[in-house]
């Protein structure tokens, strides 16, 4: 049996919060960071999503903040939450509002997309743990809403994928405007503890102690992987026939194109299927209703490019199907991870077409070892399936209401357009006629005038 969270140094109030959440023993990145992290030192974590980090350092934080109660709201959040995602800032969110249990801590997030007067107004009033985006929380900080010079706990979460995104500048511009690094707890978690990761650790951190808990080895471990070689033409159908063999589930299907996606789910309600689509141009209310209905179980087929494969954490999910096979290794340990959650089990189905299956090497060396290849059967596709390319273009390859109107342009171009209301031919030559050019004052007038 492995480490419990009572035997642990953890105040009733959190203690309460961990058992509302349904945890009782400690996943392996819990059971090496939290007896440190619990005595005050800085960590630096190899985690991915799903292996239970974010309970990992907000029940740390939460026991520490109890352990020295606040005086009351300052203009310095006492922890600062750092998330490269706006998905990921409100799970965060969500998880540190049940792990606190019955402590009395005032938690607000910040990301882009909404409320943006609503966010400003709640951190203005003073918080225990502040949760944002880069982009979002610079905003607020040059606008002197809150200071981050008290401030005594900062995580910084998925940090690899913050160096991916651009927004390492971003946090060097504040981790360079917070309290000392000696005067402050940092933890840090990143899916791999690359090089620069580590810089950025030594640099701003006060000697963290460094853990692995070698995620792509757990992950790949617990999710039953499948691979089938498909041109690009039956591709659609193989998805359909997979989905109808795989009925009752609760799936994720990864595309690498937003325009794949948006063509995907047209093609899915078409033949019956409740599916909806997240991208990165989608406003971010829309993006909230549609994970929402996906989380409650009303969607049961959720599309998605990369964009949300770090930021989506559901839990219940039981397929994850790469439509198109990433070209990047890690974001296919990121996406299969989807249904792995803290342990669990899962099914990972990826399609390998001509477009895409050239990076199907470096997966397999990536996750060390192969992924298991199932021949594609006559049964297994499905062919008369409907198709909604028809209801946007007709055979001149045009908008219906654009083909429409040269339709009817093309019925009456026998008949010359009707000269406008009070228009006439002479009207037309007076208005081509050049206009005379108006002479300075005291010019000599011509002979002929």
């Amino acid at each position: 049996m492995g480490m419990r969270f009572e035997d642990l140094d953890i105040p009733a109030p959190v203690r309460e919060g961990i058992k509302a959440a349904g945890f009782a023993e400690c996943t392996p990145i819990q059971a090496m960071t939290l007896p440190e992290a619990l005595k005050g030192r800085d960590i630096a974590a190899q985690a991915q999503t799903g292996t239970g980090k974010t309970a990992a350092f907000l029940i740390s934080i939460f026991s520490r903040m109890l352990a020295t109660p606040s005086v009351g709201y300052g203009p310095s959040p006492r922890a600062l939450v750092i998330a490269p995602t706006r998905e990921l800032v409100v799970q965060i969110e969500a998880e540190a509002k049940l792990l606190c249990g019955t402590a009395d801590f005032r938690i607000v997030s910040a990301f882009g997309g909404m409320d943006y007067i609503k966010q400003r107004d709640d951190i203005a009033k003073g918080v225990d743990m502040l949760i944002g985006t880069p982009g979002r929380l610079i905003d607020y900080l040059k606008q002197r809403v809150y200071s981050l010079k008290k401030t005594a706990f900062l995580v910084i979460d998925e940090a690899d994928r913050m160096f991916d995104m651009g927004f390492i500048a971003d946090l060097r511009f504040m981790l360079r405007r917070m309290s000392p690094y000696d005067q402050r707890q940092s933890m840090l978690f990143s899916a791999t503890l690359s090089t620069r990761v580590m810089e950025l650790c030594y640099e701003h951190m006060n000697n963290p102690e460094r853990f692995s808990a070698t995620p792509e080895k757990m992950t790949v471990d617990v999710v039953d992987q499948e691979l089938y070689h498909v041109s690009k033409d039956e591709k659609f159908g193989l998805l359909l026939g997979l989905l109808k063999r795989e009925a009752g589930g609760h799936y994720i299907i990864f595309c690498n194109m937003k325009s794949t996606a948006d063509r995907l789910k047209l093609h899915l309600n078409a033949n019956g299927f409740t599916a909806a689509a997240i991208t990165g141009d989608i406003p971010q209310e829309k993006r909230m209703k549609v994970l929402n209905r996906f989380k409650d179980g009303s969607l049961s087929i959720l599309i998605a490019t990369d964009v949300a494969s770090r930021g989506l954490h559901v839990d219940g999910i039981t397929h994850v199907i790469n439509y198109d096979l990433p070209q990047d290794a890690e974001d296919y340990v990121h996406r299969i991870g989807r249904t792995a959650r803290a342990g669990a089990g899962g099914k990972a189905i990826s399609l390998a077409c001509e477009d895409y299956v050239f990076s199907l090497p470096d997966i397999e060396e990536f996750i060390r070892q192969k992924i298991p290849v199932l021949p594609v059967t006559d049964e297994l596709v499905v062919t008369d399936f409907k198709t909604v390319s028809g209801a946007y273009r007709q055979k001149s390859g045009q908008h219906p209401k654009k083909a429409g109107q040269e339709k009817r342009r093309g019925r009456d171009s026998h008949m010359k357009p009707a000269p406008r209301q009070g228009s006439s031919q002479k009207g037309t030559e007076e208005k081509k006629r050049p206009r005379r050019r108006r002479k300075p004052p005291g010019t000599a007038p011509s002979p002929q005038g």
